[in-house]
């Protein structure tokens, strides 16, 4: 087929038209594949903590993992001064430790087991404490788990998934830092073993 002038000058407007990508580039999620239902509730949270690609000077190389649990953001590094932000939610234990740390193990429907703490608060925890709650909708855990690693040692840093969307912007969640199911998926399937993740003071 002859490409005629025309058609030349549609495609060349046509790629004028479409915005230049990152190798990060924001894709939907595809939830049809989940074994429970996951709702995708960016509107039931604040403008600000929804996920987007924002200005991000950072010295880390792309695909670093930074947490800013202060102001309740985790960022993607993009490179070229961009990064992928996600609102989360941040735990007591997401607040009092800081450092560097790679991710040693990602799960999808975790299991979780409570904490003695968890079990003082509520009692009726305590049948989890022996082999932990399975991955599901009532699982604190979330879709997915990050969990974070200094070497061979397990930092009991976890970043996962929230079934709670009023939870996002807080600094309240069961866990360390805690985001949207949606957002943990998109970032679990961004990310992979021993990328680096780089949690700022509070």
């Amino acid at each position: 087929m002859t490409l005629t002038r025309r058609l030349f000058l549609a495609s060349l407007a046509a790629a004028a038209a479409t915005p230049a990508t990152s190798a990060f580039a924001q894709e939907a999620v595809d939830l049809s594949q989940e074994p429970f239902p996951v709702k995708d509730e960016e509107n039931k949270i604040e403008y600000k903590y929804r996920r987007k690609e924002v200005d991000f000077d950072s010295s880390e190389a792309p695909g670093t993992i930074v947490v800013d649990p202060k102001k309740r953001y985790l960022y993607l590094v993009l490179g070229n001064g961009k990064a992928i932000r996600y609102g989360a939610s941040v735990g007591k234990a997401g607040r009092t430790w800081s450092g560097s740390a790679t991710i040693g193990r990602m799960e999808k429907w975790p299991t979780w087991t409570p904490t003695p703490e968890h079990i003082a608060e509520f009692p009726k925890l305590v049948k989890w404490q022996e082999g932990g709650m399975p991955g599901g909708p009532e699982n604190p855990m979330g879709a997915r788990a990050l969990y974070l690693y200094q070497g061979d040692v397990d930092t009991i840093y976890r970043i996962h998934g929230s079934h709670d969307p009023s939870l996002i912007g807080r600094k309240k969640t069961a866990g360390c830092v805690s985001l949207l199911n949606v957002d943990i998926i998109d970032l679990y399937n961004r990310v992979q073993m021993g990328t680096k993740v780089v949690v700022l003071e509070y």
